[in-house]
C-alpha cells in the first residue's frame, strides 16, 4: 500500500492533517518506524485564503521529504494546484455538480 500525509498548511481546527513544522519529521517517523510507503503530500487550502500560497508550502514540503506525489486542488483551484506541481487532483464538483 502507499500514502499520502495530509497537512493542514492553514492550520484549521475543524480539518485533519499534521500541522506544518512537523511534518517533516512525521514523514521520517512512518517511512523508518512504521514502515509505511509515504508517497505524497495532500492539502485542502482554508476557503477564505488564496490557495497558491498554501500549494507552494505543501511543495517545499515535499521537495525537503524527498517525495514526488502532491494530491492539492479541487474543482475550484485545481488548475492553480497544476501549475504549482500537483500530480492529482480532486474535482468531484466540477464532473458530477454539487452535492444537493
Amino acid at each position: 500500500h502507499s500514502f499520502f500525509v495530509q497537512v493542514n498548511t492553514g492550520e484549521e481546527p475543524q480539518k485533519s492533517g499534521i500541522h506544518v513544522n512537523q511534518t517533516i519529521e512525521f514523514v521520517e517517523w512512518c517511512s523508518k518506524e512504521k514502515k509505511l510507503n509515504i508517497e505524497g503530500l495532500m492539502c485542502i487550502p482554508p476557503a477564505n485564503e488564496e490557495s497558491n500560497e498554501h500549494f507552494e508550502i505543501l511543495k517545499k514540503l515535499a521537495q525537503k521529504c524527498e517525495l514526488k506525489k502532491l494530491s492539492m486542488g479541487m474543482s475550484n483551484d485545481f488548475i492553480d494546484a497544476i501549475k504549482c506541481g500537483a500530480t492529482h487532483v480532486r474535482v468531484g464538483s466540477g464532473i458530477f455538480g454539487q452535492r444537493g
